[in-house]
């Protein structure tokens, strides 16, 4: 008990010799910990956008329930608060958003929107600012050559995710490995880096696309486009765009009685919202994922059974936001510092241990590789079928649409 009560008082002192710096100096210590995030609340990319808000509001509000991060200008520790804005999925309204958040809300810590260009546009305003921005959702081959002094990123590249169907192929039965692919990719930066990287893991693995062509954002009709595809015999997608590009894909595939065995979606089909939209028509369609809570993470399998529980369904994606948001609060409570420099350099350089990814190695130039997963949607759940685990999904080749539900 006199322990106890020693260590209370010792921390009340270190708590007023704090303050009575930060008063000396003219500088008044922090009153919480703030954290600016500019996220795709309107938009194209909205669906996912609603999932990293709920990802980043989780990670904070579960350092708040242990009474918050203690930083040492204070003397104490304090709440953290996260503050949003809307960058409107427009890659031109990240700089806005960005701004709001330094000049306005005065944040000197930034979590990342979602998605190449508009975390491209970020980490430039990041730099100009002198702000820390931590990035998920960004291809390392867009990042790393720039060199950026305020940002970090955790991701995976865009080779090792475009590896995947090919090694899901590898363990198929050869009569029902696809034989003529389409690399649909969306016409985007993101959708132009992903589509080489299939291009080069396709000839590591022996394969060719029988059809490659971009795709625009936002149409409305792709019939054309799924004629194509019927004409060239194909049975396996490669597809890569937002969740409303293909939601509008497959219910027009369905319109025109086109299905192929296996579609491989990235970015657009692991969402809610695409189940939502698509019920049972979801059946059989690849997701890729950032993440899975069926991997042997600490916090994943109770994070997973949160989002379910609010939400009744799966996420692949709230893993990777969730732990982007922990590399950054884990690296303020390393330092007990705010200062944006200190945090990055917690960060650049040291292996983040315990986040729902795993344990994360940064190097030096401030990235640290994940590994991505498939998951196949059957009845509303996303099932892992990449990395597979024992006594795991097996993986269902879809029928043609008549003969679905029979």
């Amino acid at each position: 008990m006199r322990n106890n009560s020693v260590l209370k008082q010792t921390l009340k002192w270190a708590a007023a010799a704090a303050a009575a710096t930060a008063l000396q100096s003219g500088i008044a210590a922090p009153s919480e910990v703030l954290i600016g995030a500019p996220i795709s609340m309107t938009g194209l990319l909205a669906p996912d956008g609603k999932d990293q808000k709920w990802a980043y509001e989780q990670a904070v509000a579960d350092v708040n329930a242990k009474g918050g991060i203690f930083i040492k200008e204070a003397g104490k520790k304090l709440p953290v608060k996260l503050v949003i804005a809307d960058d409107q999925s427009d890659p031109a309204k990240v700089t806005d958003a960005m701004e709001r958040l330094i000049k306005i809300d005065k944040a000197e810590l930034i979590l990342s929107t979602h998605g190449g260009d508009l975390n491209m546009t970020g980490a430039q305003a990041a730099e100009k600012y002198k702000k820390f921005y931590m990035i998920t959702t960004l291809w390392p081959h867009m990042w790393a050559p720039k060199k950026f002094k305020h940002s970090a990123l955790v991701f995976f590249d865009a080779g090792g995710g475009a590896e995947l169907p090919f090694k899901i192929w590898q363990g198929m039965p050869e009569k029902d490995r696809p034989k003529k692919v389409a690399l649909v990719m969306e016409d985007t930066p993101d959708g132009q880096g992903f589509a080489g990287a299939f291009k080069g893991v396709g000839k590591k693995f022996g394969y060719t696309f029988a059809m490659d062509e971009p795709w625009a954002l936002g149409a409305k009709d792709y019939s054309a486009y799924i004629l194509k595809m019927k004409a060239k015999g194909i049975d396996a997608i490669l597809l890569f765009g937002n969740p409303t590009d293909a939601i509008t894909l497959v219910r027009q595939m369905k319109e025109q009685k086109f299905s192929v065995p296996y579609l491989h979606g990235w970015k657009g089909t692991w969402t809610g919202e695409f189940r939502e939209a698509l019920g049972d028509d979801s059946d059989y369609v690849l997701a890729d994922g950032f993440w899975s809570s069926d991997l042997p993470h600490p916090g994943a399998k109770e994070l997973g059974e949160r989002y379910t529980k609010q939400f009744n369904k799966s996420n692949t994606s709230v893993g990777m936001f969730y732990a982007n948001a922990q590399v950054l609060l884990k690296a303020i409570e390393a330092t007990g510092s705010v200062d944006p420099k200190v945090v990055r350099d917690a960060v650049v350089g040291h292996e983040i241990k315990g986040t729902v990814q795993g344990d994360l190695k940064f190097d030096k130039g401030g990235l640290a590789l994940t590994t991505s997963t498939a998951n196949q949607w059957w009845k509303g759940k996303h099932m892992l079928v990449y990395p597979p685990v024992k006594g795991g999904w097996q993986l269902k080749l879809a029928p043609s649409w008549e003969q679905r539900g029979k």
